[in-house]
């Protein structure tokens, strides 16, 4: 069974920084590309950056400048700093993750529970 894990969460001021982990476990093959998702209640789930196996990289424009995704797919690690925190930034973020289980196999996509920012005065 293959898992997303992440950690790293945690409650801030705003300006100070948080750094997120998403560790991947099971029977992988291979991992495609990472992304980290965030999605605040009654909101839509947004894109806050990714990065390929390939390391290429997106990221939303309310974070360019401010967080950075970095890690080594090939080792199932990924993880996302994110500084100068603002109050928006406040929610939960999940992992996700594009990958093959088996060498000839397609490619399937697996979610993690997610983990807890707060960023509040």
């Amino acid at each position: 069974q293959v898992q997303l894990v992440e950690s790293g969460g945690g409650l801030v001021q705003p300006g100070e920084s948080l750094r997120l982990s998403c560790a991947a476990s099971g029977s992988i093959f291979v991992i495609s590309r990472i992304t980290w998702y965030r999605q605040a209640p009654g909101k839509q789930r947004e894109l806050v950056a990714s990065i390929t196996n390939r390391d290429a990289t997106t990221y939303a424009d309310s974070v360019k400048g401010r967080f950075h995704i970095s890690g080594d797919i090939t080792k199932h690690t990924v993880w996302l700093q994110m500084n100068n925190l603002h109050s928006e930034d406040t929610t939960v973020y999940y992992c996700n993750g594009d990958l093959r289980v088996q060498e000839m196999g397609s490619i399937e996509n697996y979610w993690g529970r997610g983990t807890q920012v707060t960023v509040s005065s």
